[in-house]
């Protein structure tokens, strides 16, 4: 089988052994704030196959949402039409998350550093900057406040980075347990998931440690794509294949969001 290294296998690609490992960190029953893009995708996957009862609270107010689709913003009706109630922003940050409520929260980001921060504001100088990303939204709070936070994002150099352009939003700040002893209420990042393999914060320095790769991938392959000095498990882990069933559930979902998003439905507004 050609290495998933080389950018795909001859049965998945480098995104689907992605987000189906991603998936696989989420259990039947748990709370999950979740963002759009590759979180959204994993989450789905998950209601979809090994936990049908994931609760799904995204950014707009939708509780218990099962889209049918991948929805194209927080904002998609997808979400509310399938949701199990929709309330207040407000009431999703306060009662939900400030609360405790919330299992999981999973995110992605343009920019992560070696303790598991992340950046979505800029790139670049933060006045005049090369790139201006879409911004914190609700991420600041739900890397503060949920119970842990998943990340799952795609890696390179430029993306896993020495210093960040901008802290968005907080993991172990500096490491060494200053997250623990500050006042955030969650236990922060305790799983990176990219589409070379899998980190996890060390439990002393909290520093992200790579513990898993794809079949095909070695260790040096991970560490070209890392702007830091890496730090690695003494005994790293060969992540299992996706599944039959998980391959069908997901490629399906992607046909039929690629689908709905070609035919859009049109309003017709009144003269």
């Amino acid at each position: 089988m050609t290495a998933v290294a080389s950018g795909k296998s001859d049965r998945y690609t480098r995104d689907e052994i992605m987000t189906v490992t991603a998936a696989r960190q989420l259990k039947n029953g748990a709370v999950c704030f979740v963002g759009i893009g590759l979180p959204s995708a994993a989450c789905n996957l998950a209601r979809q196959t090994h936990a049908p009862d994931l609760v799904l609270i995204y950014e707009s107010g939708t509780v218990g949402t099962k889209p049918t689709v991948l929805p194209l913003s927080i904002g998609d009706s997808e979400l509310a039409e399938t949701a199990d109630c929709v309330i207040p922003l407000p009431d999703i940050f306060s009662y939900y998350l400030q609360g405790g409520r919330v299992d999981i929260g999973f995110l992605g980001a343009a920019q992560i550093d070696r303790f598991g921060n992340l950046n979505s504001t800029v790139i670049g100088d933060y006045a005049h900057p090369t790139i201006r990303l879409p911004g914190a939204g609700g991420a600041p709070e739900i890397a503060s406040h949920a119970k842990e936070v998943l990340i799952v994002m795609k890696q390179s150099a430029r993306s896993f980075v020495e210093r960040l352009a901008f802290r968005t939003s907080c993991g172990f700040l500096s490491g060494n347990g200053q997250r623990r002893h500050s006042e955030f209420a969650g236990a922060g990042p305790q799983a990176l998931i990219t589409d070379y393999g899998m980190m996890r914060p060390d439990r002393v320095s909290d520093e992200l440690t790579l513990v898993a790769v794809y079949p095909g991938v070695t260790v040096e392959q991970v560490q070209a794509a890392t702007g830091w000095t890496l730090k690695v498990a003494d005994t790293v882990a060969v992540l299992t294949e996706p599944t039959d069933e998980e391959l069908t559930v997901l490629r399906a979902l992607h046909a039929r969001t690629e689908q709905a998003h070609a035919n859009p439905v049109r309003i017709r507004l009144p003269n």
